[in-house]
Order: structure tokens, then C-alpha cells, then sequence
């Protein structure tokens, strides 16, 4: 977006200062809508508490015209029965134009979550290839024959399931809706979005872009708010025959008795503890880094973090040498300011919002909220602090940063934590990692597997027979073996135990979108249907089928 600042000159604009519901009953809303008796919900940066927008959020009365809306387009079959080369092309367009606007998305990604902008530029680079992956796969993925006994012909097809509503989370706005969306878009179905009230922007944008692409208009609608009241309001439509959420294990546990009660599909990416486990003869150097990697990325607000370090005895100390060093360097270049500002201009008023520093290594946490519950967490006295622990202050050692302005916690390394605790077993959420040390395989294995939560998993080891043998035996759906949160849109992704339900990405995700339908068609010729099939026939002894 492109405005003109005071004195004429072009600027970047890289959102709007009001947003509303993306929703086809409110298209007359306009681009600056008002609350009109609606809740409104302030958007702010954490790394200054910058107000970034003002987003107005669903209320009941939008919810059920927008799941009314989805439900008549999908009858209406412009989407939900156009041939599916044509969802494909859409899909390849959306690809290249989000291609296009990665830039400004990713800085608006850092504005709203406080992640480092280096983070969001790569993570946001890959989003089109979720499109591109289920473009292709609904030019290349055929229905098959059932080989049913007989003169039929038993044809299996998927098609779509109607309205489906997916309940996304602020750490990965763009990224995890993108996701979900492409999926269930391919699939033919009429989609609903509520994103996290922290971070609705980038989806809010995303939306519109679709509209651009070909999408048409109510089969892709966004309906930011509260989870407590526009979500909860969405999952228990009726009409709803799909929820796809991301959150954490009670929330998951609740949407999915209200699912449950309404006899619709359930996918649900919970929450998360993941093990590292280094074992003696791993690559020391390079388990450090992935180690940092695994823990710290996305300030460790990730369901997959590193939270759990098991380390083998031979190679603790080397191990533990190399790995503080990282986390003292991580936490030297941490920062946000750079010369570099971009403007947002309404009206005869400019506002300037500074970009993260892009040699930052880590940002912010969601919220000074979030900041305040992980320090009295860390500091009840519990294990011993190596590293971090408090809200930061004071100048950044990069760029001089008053770290008090905003969210930062540095990133924290406990040690000596029992494993009955709420820092080993619960889901912290941001960078706060336990550590532990282990003798045999199997002590590093129970230990792995001593949590009631299996999403990811990582294990660094350079005996090829033991990376298979204990990956088998790790309880979750994901593990990474010499290696830490690698993701592809053909790679399933979901939980085991208490991590959730279904999963994301590959054929999988497109199949949990749709549902089979057999097609048996008789082919016998009119003079054999007239025999086999007249069940009451009077007189006739012929053995008839029944099924």
C-alpha cells in the first residue's frame, strides 16, 4: 500500500489503522468500518506498546450472517463444485501475488508479534509454497475404483465438507493460517478464520489478497475477536462441519466437546514440551547449535520448542561450555532499533513504526502479560537459574535498545528441576529451557517420553542405527533427528497424547478437508437387471444378491 506523506512524497503505508470483519454481509462496511455498538480491539507493537490498529470485532450477529453466507455459497457451488484445475489456478495466483507482498507482510508480522524481522522474512518466504503444494495436488489427485463384486462400477471421489472454521494463534499468524486455509480451500470448502486478537493483521490483509486472486467473494471470510466469545460463538454453529484449531490443550479439550456434541471433524494442534536429546556421540558443536536453535527461535513461543534439554553424561559439560556460549551470544544481540522507518499515513497524520533491528537475534514475547506469568514461574525458587530468568531492562548491547519499553525476557536455561515440577511438565511458552542429564539410552528415552505431551521431538546423535531405533521409540508425531523444526507442505504435522488430534500439511490435511463418496453405478445389461435384481420376483427361485 501505497500513500502520499505531508510535502507529497510517496510512502509505504504497510496497513490501515481500522479493520474490521472480512465478511461478505460487511463488504458495505468499507475499508475504515465502524464499531457500531461492536467491541473494538487495539492491536500494539510489544517491543514499545506502539498502538499499530484498531480492529472491530465479530459480534453474534456477524458471526451467524457469515456462517449463513458460507453455507449458501457453498450450495450455490461456485466454488465448492468449480472444476478443480480452476481452484488450482486460483491457488498458483494467490502464490505469486503473496510472493509479491512478502516484504511489507513480514514487517507487519514483527510489528504486531515482536518477532525478529530475520525470523518472519524467512518464515513468510516459504508461505506460497503451501499454495503452490495444493494447487498441484488437485491438478494431479484422481478418485480410483473401488472393486466391488459384480456388473458395478464403484467410483470413490472426495468432496468437500461446507463450512469449516479454523481458530488460529498469534506466535505464527500468517504462517499457521496459510496452513489451514490452503487445504481446505483446494478441498472446495467455504472457509472462516479467527484469528488471534493479538495479531489479526497479516490474516485480515491475506483475505483481501485472496479476493484479488480469484477467491470469490464469502468463500474465504475472517472474523477477528475474542476466542471466549466470537470463537466459541463460530465453533458451535451447527452449520460448522469442521474446526481446525492451534492452541493450547485445555482450550483444545473444550472446542472439542462442543465439536463433538455437533458431529463435525476435529483437528487440533496442541500444546507442546519438546525433548532435545543428546546423546555421547553426537556432533557437540553442532547439537549446541541446534539446541539454541530449537529453544530460542520465535523467542521459544512455538508448540515444537526446545524446552526440555536431556544431555548424555560424557559429553554434558562440553556440551553445556558450547551451548551457554550461544545463549550469552543470543542474548548480547538482542535489540530492535534501526535508522530504517516506515510510515502509516490517514487522513493529515503520519505515525511512524519502527522496524526490528534485522542483525536482532531474538525478539519480544506476545505481551507484557505473558512476560510477567513466565518470571514468577521462573522465580519461585525452583532449580538453578543459569542464565536469564528476569525481565530485561537497560540498553541493548546491539543498538542501544531501552529494553524496558517492551516484552523481552532473555533466553533462560534452568538446571537441577525436578521432573514432577510445572517447568519440566507444563508449557511455558516462551524461552525457558530445563536441563537435565541422562546415563543410558533408556534413562534418555523415558526421560523423553515422561511428559504428557508428544507434538515434536529432536535427537542429536551420529550412530545411524541408534537416530532410527530411539526415534521409534520418542512418543511424538514429529522427530527431527540432527536437526530442529524443519516443516514442509508435504510433511505431516500434529501430536500424539496430549498434543492434539489430526494432522497439518501433505495429502493428509487435504483428505481431513473432504469426505469419500462412493458412486456404484450398475452396468448389467436392462435383460439381467430384470432377473438378478427383482428381489419379490413371484415364482422364482434364483438366488438374488442382498448387499
Amino acid at each position: 500500500m501505497r500513500a502520499k506523506a505531508p510535502g507529497g512524497r510517496i510512502v509505504q503505508r504497510l496497513h490501515r489503522p481500522r479493520y474490521g470483519p472480512f465478511a461478505l454481509h460487511a463488504a458495505l462496511d468499507g475499508p475504515m468500518p465502524e464499531a457500531n455498538g461492536r467491541d473494538e480491539i487495539a492491536v500494539h507493537n510489544p517491543a514499545n506498546g506502539e498502538h499499530l490498529s484498531t480492529v472491530v470485532s465479530a459480534s453474534q450477529e456477524d458471526v451467524q450472517s457469515a456462517v449463513y453466507s458460507a453455507h449458501e455459497i457453498f450450495k450455490a457451488g461456485l466454488w465448492s463444485r468449480a472444476p478443480a484445475s480452476q481452484r488450482a489456478g486460483v491457488l498458483s495466483n494467490l502464490a505469486r501475488d503473496l510472493e509479491e507482498r512478502i516484504p511489507e507482510l513480514a514487517k507487519v508480522e514483527t510489528l504486531q508479534t515482536g518477532r525478529a524481522i530475520r525470523e518472519m522474512k524467512a518464515q513468510l518466504g516459504r508461505l506460497p509454497e503451501w499454495l503452490d503444494y495444493y494447487a498441484a495436488l488437485l491438478r494431479t489427485h484422481g478418485s480410483f475404483v473401488a472393486p466391488t463384486q459384480g456388473p458395478l462400477l464403484n467410483y470413490v471421489q472426495r468432496v468437500p465438507l461446507g463450512v469449516v472454521a479454523q481458530i488460529t494463534p498469534f506466535n505464527h499468524p500468517l504462517l499457521i493460517a496459510v496452513k489451514k486455509i490452503a487445504p481446505a480451500l483446494a478441498a472446495g470448502n467455504s472457509v472462516i478464520v479467527k484469528p488471534s486478537e493479538l495479531a489479526p493483521i497479516t490474516v485480515l490483509e491475506f483475505a483481501e489478497m485472496a479476493v484479488a486472486a480469484g477467491v470469490p467473494a464469502g468463500v474465504l471470510q475472517i472474523l477477528p475477536g475474542y476466542g471466549r466469545t466470537v470463537g466459541k460463538m463460530l465453533v458451535s454453529d451447527p452449520a460448522i462441519r469442521k474446526v481446525d484449531i492451534t492452541a493450547g490443550t485445555d482450550t483444545g479439550r473444550a472446542i472439542g466437546s462442543i465439536v463433538g456434541a455437533n458431529l463435525a471433524h476435529y483437528t487440533a494442534e496442541l500444546g507442546g514440551k519438546a525433548p532435545i536429546v543428546v546423546f555421547n556421540d553426537a556432533d557437540v558443536q553442532s547439537a549446541a547449535n541446534g539446541a539454541a536453535f530449537a529453544c530460542f527461535v520465535a523467542s521459544g513461543q512455538t508448540c515444537v520448542s526446545g524446552t526440555r534439554l536431556l544431555v548424555q553424561d560424557a559429553v554434558y559439560d562440553e556440551f553445556m561450555d558450547l551451548f551457554m556460549k550461544k545463549v550469552a551470544s543470543v542474548r548480547n544481540r538482542m535489540g530492535n532499533r534501526t535508522s530504517v522507518r516506515f510510515w502509516r499515513v490517514e487522513k493529515s497524520h503520519s505515525f511512524s513504526a519502527s522496524a526490528m533491528n534485522p542483525k536482532s537475534t531474538m525478539g519480544t514475547v506476545i505481551s507484557l502479560r505473558q512476560l510477567d506469568r513466565m518470571e514468577k514461574l521462573v522465580q519461585r525458587g525452583v532449580g538453578t537459574i543459569l542464565a536469564g530468568g528476569k525481565r530485561m531492562t537497560g540498553p541493548s548491547p546491539l543498538d542501544g535498545y531501552d529494553f524496558s519499553q517492551g516484552a523481552f525476557f532473555p533466553p533462560t536455561v534452568i538446571a537441577d528441576v525436578p521432573t514432577e515440577d510445572d517447568l519440566w511438565r507444563e508449557e511455558i511458552f516462551g524461552p525457558v529451557v530445563v536441563v537435565k542429564r541422562f546415563s543410558t539410552e533408556q534413562e534418555g528415552i523415558d526421560l523423553a517420553n515422561g511428559c504428557k505431551y508428544g507434538l515434536g521431538a529432536g535427537l542429536w546423535t551420529q550412530d545411524l542405527s541408534r537416530a532410527h531405533r530411539v526415534s521409534a521409540l520418542i512418543q511424538a508425531g514429529l522427530v527431527w533427528v540432527n536437526t530442529h523444526h524443519r516443516n514442509d507442505p508435504s510433511s505431516p504435522w500434529g501430536g500424539m497424547k496430549e498434543s492434539g488430534i489430526g494432522r497439518e500439511n501433505g495429502l493428509e490435511a487435504f483428505e481431513a478437508y473432504t469426505q469419500s463418496k462412493s458412486t456404484i453405478v450398475n452396468i448389467a445389461t436392462a435383460e439381467e437387471t430384470r432377473d438378478v435384481q427383482d428381489w419379490f420376483a413371484e415364482e422364482d427361485d434364483t438366488e438374488k444378491r442382498y448387499g
